[in-house]
């Protein structure tokens, strides 16, 4: 039985396409790459724990108690067909999932204040939507910015502060700096 979540994704999905990190959908509460090193660490919990249960299971052993599942886990096995009562599939996500650690793209991101969770996902969210599915934000504070952010990823950087923009009009505001002073 299939664990599938409202993601768009086919159950005519090929073995290969299932276990593929790069098919991987990532939740928007995955923001950073730490949350998807907590996701590894989960999922190989929840492994742990199944495969224990299995064992006890044959063993006629006390029930084993199943470890509590963090919302981005949830998301995740929401968001991507997950086949939990295989161990093969299991381990098989694990690996992948291990991949997708190390090789996750990432977009540095800085703030002239401190972002809150809930907008750092809906940025991931519009950020996954129309650049790729599987960049986590890295969210640093620079106070000199004053407002505005200032983005950058392996190959692009944009200057999105007050800072930049008013430099980049310095010559039509002392035009009209002047024009003021007559």
């Amino acid at each position: 039985r299939k664990q599938t979540g409202n993601c768009g994704r086919h159950e005519t999905m090929s073995k290969y396409d299932e276990h593929d990190y790069t098919a991987f959908k990532l939740p928007a509460s995955v923001i950073s790459r730490v949350d998807v090193s907590r996701l590894v660490r989960e999922f190989e919990a929840l492994d742990n724990a199944l495969t224990s249960k299995g064992v006890r299971e044959k063993a006629n052993a006390s029930e084993l108690e199943m470890p509590a599942q963090t919302p981005q886990l949830t998301a995740f096995l929401d968001a991507n067909p997950v086949v939990l009562e295989n161990a093969k599939d299991r381990e098989d996500y694990i690996k992948q999932l291990r991949l997708l650690k190390k090789n996750v793209h990432v977009m540095n991101m800085t703030f002239a204040v401190v972002a809150d969770a809930e907008s750092l996902q809906q940025l991931s969210a519009w950020i996954r939507d129309a650049i790729h599915p599987q960049i986590v934000l890295e969210a640093h504070l620079q106070p000199a910015l004053v407002a505005g952010a200032y983005i950058r990823s392996q190959n692009h950087v944009f200057d999105f502060s007050v800072r930049n923009a008013l430099k980049a009009k310095r010559g039509e505001l002392k035009k009209e700096l002047e024009a003021l002073r007559g």
